[in-house]
């Protein structure tokens, strides 16, 4: 099998099963003797290890730099308020009063670059943190979990994919929907597979993010959760765009049973094992044949 390859596993919307996708492709993997990192990037809820059982290894804080003003060195001059693109100073000159609104700082260092009077340092404040966990001899589930209040789990989310530079075979779990973290998570992937569900909601969703991914330049394969559900719009629109369908999963009780109980079907069903190491097969062809 081919080595050194970052998968996104992602979706328009939340609830398609990407977490039902990203834990048994990784349990199969690793049962199979890959050495393979799943990343739970949905910093805001994660919750693979519902169902990934792993040894804690370590922790560290994600972190970002914001400003200090010294109000004894402040001249007032309100630079640093002009050079801030992020509103996160609070500057009325006459009244001389300034305050940091560290909510909306990005930590971006401008306003330091902006003071000429040593007026200010800046200090950690904490965005997240990021969990390594280890899965039998050779894996790893790494989650980033965001600070609650923090208003954007993208720093948190980069730090734990960086985490995983050094697996074979990296599988990044996204979170939902086509903003800024799923941007963040997408883009730092070789190929990525879109979960979707047979329902006009799927559909929606599923030509949104399929959309973005032509923006950022990335091919993609979609996964049919649910099929029986709904509709065939979903599959009439695969045919149409020429995007490849990389596996079907039936609407199918005893499937939603197994995962209602946080267990993985790759463990309980042998047939679903083998059916999961043939979708990281069908990845890799889909993967060298768009990269040709």
């Amino acid at each position: 099998m081919k080595k050194n390859i970052k998968i996104a596993i992602a979706s328009g919307k939340g609830g398609t099963g990407k977490t039902f996708i990203s834990t048994n492709l990784f349990n199969a993997l690793q049962k199979a003797g890959e050495k393979v990192s799943l990343v739970d990037c949905d910093a805001e809820e994660p919750n693979d290890r519902e169902f990934i059982a792993g040894d804690f290894q370590h922790s560290f804080d994600v972190v970002q730099k914001v400003p200090v003003i010294d109000e004894a060195k402040c001249t007032y001059c309100g630079k640093c308020n002009d050079y801030c693109n992020y509103n996160a100073i609070f500057f009325l000159g006459e009244q001389r009063m300034i305050r940091v609104l560290e909510d909306h700082c990005h930590g971006c260092g401008a306003c330091s670059v902006a003071c000429e009077y040593d007026a200010i340092s800046e200090k950690d404040d904490l965005l997240g943190t990021v969990a390594n966990y280890n899965v039998m001899d050779s894996s790893l589930l790494i989650e980033a979990r965001m600070k609650v209040g923090v208003h954007s789990p993208v720093p948190t989310i980069k730090a734990a994919i960086k985490s995983a530079s050094e697996s074979e075979i990296v599988l990044l779990d996204s979170p939902p929907g086509t903003s800024c973290p799923f941007i963040q998570t997408v883009a730092t992937a070789d190929y990525i597979v879109l979960v979707t569900e047979p329902t006009p909601f799927g559909l929606s969703d599923l030509i949104q993010s399929v959309e973005t991914l032509k923006s950022l330049g990335k091919r993609c394969g979609v996964i049919v959760n649910r099929a029986g559900l709904g509709n065939d719009e979903v599959f009439e629109y695969l045919q149409q765009e020429k995007i490849p369908l990389v596996m079907s999963v039936p609407f199918d009780k005893n499937i939603a049973s197994i995962y209602s109980k946080g267990l993985l079907v790759t463990n309980e069903d042998a047939e679903w094992d083998q059916k999961f190491n043939q979708l990281y097969t069908t990845i890799l062809e889909n993967y060298g044949n768009s990269s040709n």
